[in-house]
Order: C-alpha cells, then sequence, then structure tokens
C-alpha cells in the first residue's frame, strides 16, 4: 500500500494512445457543406443515411454530427409518413443467400416445418435403366 501523503498521478488512457485509426476519417457531409437544415424532400441524400432494409443508420456508420444525426433521423421519419421513402423495404425469399433454412443440419430453427417435399432420389432402379420417357404432348391446330 502506498503512503498516504503520496500523490498518484490519474490514471492515463493507454487504449487511446495505443488505438490505431484504419480506414478513411469519417466527416459531417452536412457541417462541410454548411447546411442550414437537412430538407426531407432531397431523398437521394436521405438514401444514404437508410439501410438497404430501410433502418436509419448510425452515426458511426455515416459519420454525421450529433446535430446533424438527429435532423437526419427527423426528415426520414418525415420522409416517410409523405411516402417519399418506405418504412420497410422487403426482400424477396430468393434474394436472400441462405437464411435459416440455408443451414446445415437444421430445419430452421424452434418450431420451423420441414421441407414437404422428399429428397430427390435415383429411382432405385439398375445403374444402366433408362429414365422413364415423358408423354408426348399434342396441340391442336387452329382452324
Amino acid at each position: 500500500m502506498a503512503p498516504p501523503n503520496k500523490k498518484r498521478s490519474a490514471p492515463r488512457s493507454t487504449d487511446q494512445r495505443n488505438r490505431v485509426r484504419r480506414g478513411k476519417p469519417k466527416f459531417c457531409i452536412f457541417c462541410a457543406e454548411h447546411a442550414q437544415w437537412v430538407d426531407y424532400k432531397d431523398t437521394n441524400i436521405l438514401r444514404r443515411f437508410i439501410s438497404d432494409r430501410g433502418k436509419i443508420k448510425s452515426r458511426g456508420n455515416t459519420g454525421t454530427c450529433a446535430q446533424h444525426q438527429r435532423d437526419v433521423a427527423a426528415a426520414v421519419k418525415t420522409a416517410r409518413e409523405l411516402a417519399l421513402l418506405p418504412y420497410v423495404v422487403r426482400t424477396l425469399a430468393a434474394d436472400k443467400a441462405g437464411g435459416r433454412r440455408g443451414r446445415p443440419g437444421g430445419s430452421g430453427g424452434p418450431g420451423g416445418r420441414p421441407d414437404a417435399r422428399p429428397p430427390e432420389s435415383d429411382g432405385g432402379g439398375a445403374p444402366d435403366a433408362e429414365p422413364a420417357a415423358e408423354p408426348d404432348v399434342v396441340i391442336p391446330a387452329a382452324v
């Protein structure tokens, strides 16, 4: 234990000195342009601040300052109410890569129903057996 009359120095923040910043530094585009306000009608700029699913991106992702992030959030919400921007962007199941059903060894988590189709088989016949011939389709000619 240190003697009581000896003063300790304040703990230094060594992690701030040793931290290496990688990548491009982020800056607020509204501060850089000296913008007075964030316009809710300018959907091209506001689309930069929403994700591909329609969520508002965070300050860490966009680099906006605190005041302009609040203004962006209010502008996005106003644009959503006026149907200039979507609340949610739906994705089709065919567009998704994998997902829960695509995981190996599972049927999709708790409560997930297994696939309705049985796995395709080779027919179980002899290896040199020919596949069944498809029936001929006759298309009637127009009179």
